[in-house]
C-alpha cells in the first residue's frame, strides 16, 4: 500500500497540494491548446489564400510560356532557361510558438534582371519568368507555412493528450483521494471524540 495514501494530516496536505498542482497543469495545458489552436487556424488561412494564388500564377505562367514558344521557338525557350540559376539562398532557421519549434524559412530573391539576352527574345518570355519566380517565392513561403501547420497540429495532439489526461485520470484520483482521507480523518476525531467523552463520564461516575 501507498504510504501517501494513509489517513494522516500530512497526507492530506500533499493530496490536496497535488490536486492544486493537477489543475494548474491542466489549465495550464488547455490554455497553450487554445493558443496553438488558434495559430494553426491562421495558417491554414494563409495556406489557402497562398495556394490560390499559386495556381492563378501559375495558370498566367504557363499562358505566357507558350505564348514564348510560339514566337521563339521551343528549342530557344530551352536554352533561355539554362540561364535561370539553381536557388541556393535558401535558410531555414526556426522560432518558438509555446515550446513548439516552427520553422522560418529566409533566402534572397533573384534579381528582376534575366540572365539571358534581350536580343532575341520577347517580352512573353520575361512574363513566363517573372511568374514563374512568382510562384517560386509562394511556393516557399507555402511550404514554410504547411510545415508550421504540421508541427503545430502534432503539439495541439500531444497538448489534448495531456490535458485529457490530466481531467479524466490524475484530478478524479487526487480529488477522490482527498476525500477519502478528509473522511477517515473526520472519522477518526469523532473516534477520539467518543473516546474521550467516555473517558470523562467514567472519570464523573466513578
Amino acid at each position: 500500500m501507498n504510504p501517501n495514501t494513509f489517513p494522516t494530516k500530512g497526507n492530506l496536505i500533499l493530496a490536496k497540494n497535488s490536486l492544486s498542482l493537477a489543475k494548474l497543469g491542466y489549465g495550464l495545458m488547455d490554455k497553450k491548446r487554445n493558443i496553438l489552436i488558434r495559430e494553426l487556424m491562421g495558417l491554414i488561412d494563409q495556406a489557402k489564400d497562398i495556394q490560390s494564388e499559386i495556381d492563378a500564377t501559375f495558370t498566367e505562367a504557363y499562358q505566357s510560356l507558350q505564348q514564348a514558344n510560339i514566337e521563339m521557338g521551343i528549342s530557344y525557350v530551352q536554352e533561355a532557361s539554362l540561364t535561370v540559376p539553381l536557388e541556393e539562398t535558401i535558410k531555414i532557421k526556426a522560432r518558438s510558438i509555446m515550446g513548439t519549434e516552427i520553422p522560418l524559412v529566409q533566402y534572397e530573391p533573384a534579381p528582376l534582371i534575366p540572365a539571358y539576352a534581350f536580343s532575341g527574345t520577347t517580352q512573353s518570355l520575361d512574363e513566363a519568368r517573372m511568374k514563374f519566380e512568382k510562384v517560386k517565392d509562394l511556393t516557399i513561403k507555402l511550404s514554410m507555412i504547411e510545415n508550421s501547420a504540421y508541427r503545430l497540429a502534432s503539439s495541439i495532439k500531444k497538448t489534448q493528450k495531456r490535458a485529457n489526461a490530466l481531467k479524466n485520470i490524475t484530478i478524479p484520483s487526487f480529488e477522490s483521494l482527498t476525500k477519502e482521507i478528509s473522511n477517515a480523518l473526520e472519522e477518526k476525531e469523532r473516534e477520539e471524540f467518543t473516546r474521550l467523552k467516555v473517558i470523562k463520564e467514567m472519570k464523573q461516575n466513578g
